[in-house]
């Protein structure tokens, strides 16, 4: 297995260059008796996809656009998604594991009660997303992302970090958030700072934090009066 460190966080990523593994190309993700391993699928456009009970392993999906997008109930292990499109995505009930994904568009997406454990978000956009009780299981990287607008709601980002990423209106609506490292952001746009209860971030970000907070208590400063 491959791995990815930021500071003090590494996630196991998959290893497609071990012994006696072969991706086989595939014309569908929906494997037989809900199973689908040592795979490669590309270059799908596709109207709907929707894909529920199945369990993918040891696979690579590439370029794979989707104009609508129910993912249920899935287990996917050891599994790359590169340069995808997935529109009004909806995943629910499902448990990510030592997977990545790599330049990715999955804006407006709607996560709910997905558990992640060692995975990736490099490259991505997840602007106007909603993640509901998602839970880091094992550590989990947001690296280089979008997440303007974006929702956690009482989420268990536990061992999270997120780093280089446009937080801009980004909302934390109840969860626990202990230990995620939040250096290397800029946080002045934040949103929900009182679910933000021992996390890490650098002395440097203490001014963005109340720069955050005046604006969520829409405090108004006594000079601003006394020009008037």
């Amino acid at each position: 297995m491959d791995t990815r460190t930021i500071r003090r966080t590494s996630v196991t990523l998959p290893a497609f260059n071990e012994p006696g593994l072969y991706l086989s190309n595939v014309t569908s993700l929906e494997g037989g008796r809900g199973r689908l391993a040592e795979f490669q699928y590309a270059d799908a456009d596709l109207r709907d996809l929707d894909l529920a009970d199945t369990h993918m392993l040891d696979g690579r999906i590439t370029g794979l656009k989707a104009q609508r997008t129910r993912l249920e109930k899935l287990r996917v292990d050891s599994v790359e998604f590169i340069s995808c499109d997935l529109a009004s995505l909806q995943w629910t009930d499902s448990k990510i594991s030592r997977s990545v994904f790599r330049d990715c568009k999955l804006m407006g997406a709607t996560l709910e009660d997905v558990t992640l454990d060692n995975v990736l978000f490099e490259n991505c956009k997840l602007d106007y997303s909603t993640l509901t009780r998602v839970r880091a299981a094992g550590p989990v990287i947001f690296s280089k992302s979008s997440l303007r607008e974006t929702t956690f709601a009482a989420a268990d980002l536990t061992s999270t970090l997120i780093d280089d990423c446009d937080l801009r209106l980004t909302e934390f609506d109840g969860g626990k958030y202990r230990g995620l490292d939040l250096r290397g952001n800029t946080l002045s746009q934040l949103r929900g700072l009182s679910s933000l209860k021992q996390v890490i971030v650098d002395q440097a970000q203490m001014l963005q934090l109340a720069e955050a907070l005046a604006a969520e208590l829409d405090v108004t400063f006594g000079e601003d009066l006394d020009d008037k």
